[in-house]
């Protein structure tokens, strides 16, 4: 099962459940499927919950010393365990972490994603806003939402080219891009070690970065022939040590492909014509 098919899915789901109110009612999530709600209070720190079947009915389990938005966040994805048929892989680790984190917890991840921020309510409330995690974080209350779960969710949803990349120790571990940057090619390779003098990686070496600056999309999008000046601003939480980032093109516009006149006279620089053709060199025009 693919991210795409994840997606469809889950807004198939919202869409028979059909919210009207920020935040989400998720308890209306988990009745339309007949499923109780169970909140517990001897849970341990890093199990954030679980479901399970008896006798055709579901129940899902919460840790109830949870924030809410985790409780929240617990609901929809124990939801989406249940409608995708994927099994649990929760181990040991902490709910918080995708250094180790199974591609099926992701897409149950990113099916509760879809159900705490869905896309009706949501992007009509994203494409008016400025691209900044001020922006991301206003979202985030509004509809009771983790910052990650935010962020990805902005960046899918709006028209503007923009990019979502979360990174543990260093290394990035999920990206989620906007329509414009699909199609365009713009990736982020799993995996990449934070690009050196990124805002992300002066943001995880303790360098206090205010506000967005100035970037090369190639030191992130890999391989990128476009070229172009990204803006980037970046969140480092020490204690998990996870970086989150979001990466746009400021005009709202990816670059267009250069044609290749373009390409040569970036390799040979523009000067004054003096007769003298630049010969031999590394290509031959025909």
């Amino acid at each position: 099962m693919d991210e795409i098919t994840v997606i469809h899915k889950a807004r198939e789901f919202v869409a028979a459940v059909n919210p009207i109110a920020i935040p989400v009612d998720v308890s209306a999530y988990a009745s339309h499927l007949g499923a109780v709600i169970r909140r517990q209070t001897d849970l341990g720190k890093n199990e954030s919950g679980w479901s399970f079947e008896n006798r055709g009915k579901y129940y899902i389990c919460v840790n109830a010393k949870d924030i809410g938005e985790r409780q929240r966040f617990t609901v929809c994805h124990e939801i989406a365990h249940i409608v995708l048929g994927l099994p649990s892989d929760h181990k040991t680790l902490p709910s918080w972490s995708y250094a180790k984190k199974s591609r099926e917890e992701i897409l149950c991840d990113v099916f509760a994603a879809e159900l705490l921020l869905p896309s009706k309510l949501f992007k009509p409330l994203a494409d008016k806003e400025l691209i900044s995690f001020r922006t991301v974080g206003d979202l985030a209350d509004r509809f009771e939402a983790s910052l990650t779960a935010t962020g990805s969710r902005f960046a899918t949803v709006i028209g503007a080219p923009c990019a979502f990349v979360l990174s543990e120790k260093g290394n990035v571990r999920y990206t989620s891009r906007s329509l414009s940057l699909r199609e365009a090619n713009a990736w982020v390779h799993p995996r990449l070690g934070l690009p050196p003098g990124s805002v992300s990686a002066r943001a995880r070496a303790g360098e206090v970065c205010e506000g967005p600056e100035e970037i090369g999309a190639e030191l992130w999008f890999s391989p990128w022939e476009r070229g172009g000046i990204l803006l980037e601003e970046a969140r480092h939480f020490e204690q998990w040590d996870q970086t989150l980032t979001l990466l746009w093109f400021e005009d709202e516009e990816v670059p267009p492909l250069k044609s290749k006149q373009e390409e040569e006279e970036e390799e040979w620089g523009i000067k004054e014509l003096d007769g003298i053709l630049p010969w031999p060199g590394r290509k031959r025009r025909k």
